[in-house]
């Protein structure tokens, strides 16, 4: 049936949770497309020979089939749109530094975007808040307190704090720390916040 594929790569998403990026299904976009692309080619020939020949009975067809391009169109136009506010939202739950389970479920362009928003969000923040910039992806939420409690999950070798202090990161150890200097780290499952 007609956009049959396309419908199915927006069921692919809408299953994953948010916060989750599912494969790039280039197969799936590729096979809507050859589908479009046969769809047209129909269409093109319909609507020269309803010209020529005046049949009159082929409008029908030729209407539904242009439907089913635009279908398609907007079914694909949401997919790559829904991915890219997915990959949107895990820069600012990760960090600049994705997870390679993460950025396997990527194509090139969409790193290639992920880089450029990386890079606008970057110049952006040291734009506002003076001399060091604002780092506008800290504190997502309200802290409660300032310093946290956090235990380390694997060595991550020295970690410098604006004192000067240089705390060594190995594997289960614990610290009391600014949350904001351990909230990227926090995300990247480095460290994890000890709540007691």
């Amino acid at each position: 049936m007609f956009c049959e594929k396309s419908v199915e790569l927006i069921r692919e998403l809408h299953r994953m949770g948010d916060g989750q990026l599912p494969a790039f299904n280039e197969d799936g976009i590729r096979q809507v497309l050859e589908e479009m692309k046969a769809l047209y080619e129909q269409n093109q020939t319909d609507v020269n020979e309803a010209k020529t020949e005046g049949k009159s009975e082929l409008i029908p067809s030729i209407k539904f089939r242009h439907s089913c391009l635009l279908r398609n169109q907007r079914c694909i136009a949401a997919y790559l749109y829904d991915r890219l506010l997915r990959i949107r939202a895990l820069r600012w739950e990760y960090g600049s530094v994705l997870p390679t389970n993460i950025r396997f479920h990527m194509c090139a362009e969409e790193m290639e975007w992920f880089n450029q928003y990386k890079k606008s969000l970057a110049t952006y923040m040291r734009s506002i808040g003076g001399e060091e910039g604002l780092d506008i992806t800290q504190d997502m939420k309200p802290p409660k307190s300032l310093y946290i409690e956090v235990r380390c999950l694997k060595d991550h070798g020295e970690f410098e704090i604006d004192d000067g202090t240089v705390i060594l990161l190995k594997k289960n150890s614990q610290h009391f720390l600014p949350r904001w200097k351990c909230e990227q780290l926090i995300r990247q499952g480095v460290l994890e916040h000890v709540i007691s």
